[in-house]
């Protein structure tokens, strides 16, 4: 499953929480969590799986997930959702649409509500989830999937289901194997979204990683909390604050300026 990684709150990244509570439920599986930023340059790498849910949060992850489903032909689950709204479908490269052959191009910014402009009502994000866990049942177990595009207004009850044909022609993706957001390696800082936060990727080349140094300099402008997959530090002189991982990204909580998330970072991490 694929979700974003950016929720530390607790001291442990999702996916490691995700795989305790699964594991809780289910010893006899085995789970490996990967605390890593997906982009362009690890996705085929991370995306090494017969089947992939979407639980992200961001249309340009989505666009590169499924660049590296079309390519590979692994099958994968849409699901989104925004205020009171969610909508699912079921991609299998080759014989369904892939999300470019429904969305051809990623919304301009700000054409569209966002998480962090609308929120999402819980039940709406379950919903979706539910028939996205259904949706991988099928697939799993080679059952016919239906082949639509389920829409879901919670507030007002109402569903509606598109049916739909087989790849678009001429679609980037599928038709002319042009992975354009698999093919784009630079990683600008990110503004995530509904979390009035920043994420700040190392320089390319930055070379291994490792928090003990950087957390003892932290020490030294705020308090700081460690565990094995990360270090938190609320700084003493703004209302900011950092979580580090170790890969070398961070998260500047308190802003969503980029270039001044981009600024803290090379303040206290380098450029």
């Amino acid at each position: 499953m694929l979700f974003d990684e950016s929720d530390a709150s607790l001291g442990l990244p999702k996916a490691v929480a995700a795989a305790n509570r699964l594991g809780a439920v289910n010893s006899e599986v085995t789970i490996e969590p990967m605390v890593v930023d997906l982009h362009a340059a690890n996705a085929e790498e991370v995306i090494g799986a017969d089947l992939v849910l979407d639980g992200t949060d961001n249309a340009e992850t989505r666009y590169l997930l499924n660049d590296v489903a079309v390519k590979h032909g692994i099958e994968w689950v849409y699901g989104a959702c925004v205020g009171t709204e969610g909508r699912m479908m079921a991609v299998r490269p080759g014989r369904t649409p892939c999300l470019r052959c429904l969305f051809p191009t990623p919304p301009a910014p700000g054409t569209l509500p966002t998480c962090d402009t609308t929120g999402i009502l819980g039940p709406v994000a379950v919903t979706i989830a539910s028939l996205q866990a259904l949706a991988a049942i099928q697939l799993l177990i080679g059952a016919d999937v239906p082949n639509q595009l389920v829409s879901f207004d919670g507030w007002r009850g109402r569903w509606h289901s598109t049916p739909l044909d087989g790849p678009r022609e001429g679609c980037t993706a599928c038709g002319k194997r042009n992975f354009e957001f698999l093919a784009q390696r630079e990683r600008p800082p990110v503004a995530l979204c509904g979390r009035n936060a920043v994420q700040v990727q190392p320089a390319s080349g930055a070379g291994e990683f490792r928090l003990a140094p950087v957390a003892e300099k932290l020490r030294k402008v705020g308090q700081v909390e460690q565990t094995p997959y990360l270090l938190r530090c609320a700084l003493e002189s703004s209302d900011l604050r950092l979580t580090l991982f170790t890969d070398g990204r961070m998260i500047v909580h308190g802003t969503s300026a980029l270039e001044r998330a981009r600024s803290i970072y090379a303040r206290y991490i380098g450029s």
